[in-house]
């Protein structure tokens, strides 16, 4: 199991919408996912069709970055975390183990025939404003 900070898989296992940016060639794209959290593959779990613009870039450059907010207009409330990581198709089979924990999030998505993807974080980078302006936790992938 990998070990990341409690404040931060807190806070990602409070959210549910992840902002994917990709990189290919100089052009960049983002797109926003509904998400489910992996705890012991320290890793973000979205549904996305292949032909869609940051999938087809992801392919050509499976190195991602993103981002997670909690949208607020008091400063002092900021919170927030960066990310990158490796993204990789995973099994949407009927007995999946990914399909299952998604579907547990988002029961609605059975109706959507749709890839599934991983995204095994490497590098997280928090801000708390509740600890103090401009607080940031730092988490990096060991290998």
């Amino acid at each position: 199991m990998i070990e990341i900070p409690e404040r931060i898989t807190s806070f990602i296992k409070e959210h549910h919408v992840l902002t994917l940016a990709t990189c290919v060639n100089g052009e960049s794209w983002c797109s926003n996912c509904f998400y489910t959290y992996i705890d012991d593959e320290a890793a973000l779990l979205f549904t996305s069709d292949s032909d869609t613009k940051h999938i087809e870039m992801a392919l050509q450059n499976p190195n991602v970055s993103g981002s997670i907010v909690l949208e607020t207009r008091i400063v002092g409330k900021i919170r927030g975390i960066q990310f990158a990581g490796e993204l990789i198709k995973v099994e949407n089979s009927e007995h999946s183990k990914y399909r299952f924990k998604y579907l547990k999030k988002f029961p609605f998505a059975i109706i959507v025939n749709t890839d599934l993807w991983i995204i095994k974080l490497s590098k997280i980078k928090m801000t708390d404003n509740r600890l103090g302006f401009g607080k940031k936790l730092h988490w990096e992938k060991n290998e």
